[in-house]
């Protein structure tokens, strides 16, 4: 069989990052002083500048996930999705996340399944302890098809205690979180693969036969929360959300590169995608999060602290000078 890929399902990452620099390239303009944006460009949120402190924004949706969530009826989740995929986003530069504000745009959606959407980002917001305080709804039926959902986050961060990578050091230590799943990312290429093997998101899920392979694949992204706790009492270095990209992402943080020699257990469901499609180990950890859905990089001096704060945080490998490697995989 022939080695799939995430491209092959049209979804090709570097023509993504080709667009997002064609697209920033025009965007010339900056406010200066208070309000003004900081530059920390490829981060994962933005900056802006509030005296001594920073707001941090960023933007996201739950991509393709909700086409599974339509096949399944099931939308209780998915909201949980959204609220995640943005706070996670916020933690990465120290941030404590605020408030959120949902984008969801229509084709064809009934009131009762908005309603269990509503209660999804009321979850999420509990689980991240922010507000959703107001959003958009539009009506596109010529556009949308069935329905799409995105939110942007706020959040806060005195200027002194910005995380953005510059302060990491070849020796560094890295620990790693467990992700729930496949988070948000990647489902276009699974979506293709349970299509290409004639199989059905209620079929049993043959790891877990007492679950469907829909509901596995609807498993909620993990909110991160815990992270402002290393953050507040350790000397953290970097922090880097496991999301499309899979490990590539840490490209963002340094120059210097990561070595995951002790990376955690890869769960059944990324196993079983390989399998079905042929995806070989590289393209895995290029697309997914492989089981590891949060890093933190700091100083061996901290480990010790921050394993405490962790309920399941692992150290999964160090800094070293160039290159993105699990074990002898070469991914950068």
């Amino acid at each position: 069989m022939m080695a799939r890929t995430y491209a092959d399902a049209g979804v090709d990452i570097e023509y993504e990052h080709s667009l997002v620099k064609s697209l920033t390239n025009s965007l010339t303009f900056r406010r200066v002083g208070f309000g003004g944006a900081m530059d920390i460009k490829g981060h994962y949120a933005g900056l802006i500048d509030m005296g001594e402190w920073a707001l941090a924004i960023t933007t996201d949706g739950v991509g393709s996930k909700l086409l599974i969530a339509h096949e399944m009826k099931k939308y209780d989740t998915i909201g949980i999705d959204c609220v995640a995929m943005n706070v996670n986003d916020i933690y990465c530069v120290g941030a404590e996340p605020l408030a959120l504000v949902d984008y969801l745009a229509v084709g064809e959606l009934e009131k009762e399944e908005a309603e269990e959407i509503g209660k999804g980002l009321c979850r999420g917001a509990e689980l991240a302890g922010i507000s959703v305080v107001g959003g958009e709804t539009a009506i596109l039926p010529e556009i949308v098809k069935p329905f799409d959902l995105a939110g942007t986050c706020v959040g806060i961060v005195r200027k002194d205690r910005i995380i953005t990578g510059e302060r990491i050091e070849i020796g560094d230590v890295l620990i790693g979180i467990p992700s729930s799943g496949l988070h948000s990312n990647g489902y276009t290429l699974v979506r293709k693969l349970i299509e290409d093997e004639g199989l059905l998101y209620k079929d049993p899920f043959p790891p877990m036969p007492d679950f469907s392979i829909g509901d596995i694949l609807l498993t909620p992204t993990r909110i991160y929360s815990e992270v402002m706790g290393v953050v507040r009492r350790c000397d953290v270095h970097g922090l880097a959300h496991i999301t499309g990209g899979g490990l590539t992402k840490l490209s963002r943080l340094s120059k210097f590169g990561f070595e995951f020699s002790e990376p955690l257990p890869v769960p059944p469901l990324f196993e079983w995608i390989k399998t079905i499609g042929g995806v070989d180990d590289v393209e895995m950890y290029r697309t997914f999060n492989m089981g590891m859905g949060f890093v933190i990089v700091l100083p061996p001096s901290e480990v010790k602290k921050a394993l405490k704060i962790l309920k399941d945080g692992k150290v999964v490998g160090r800094v070293v000078d160039r290159g993105i490697w699990v074990k002898e995989l070469r991914l950068l």
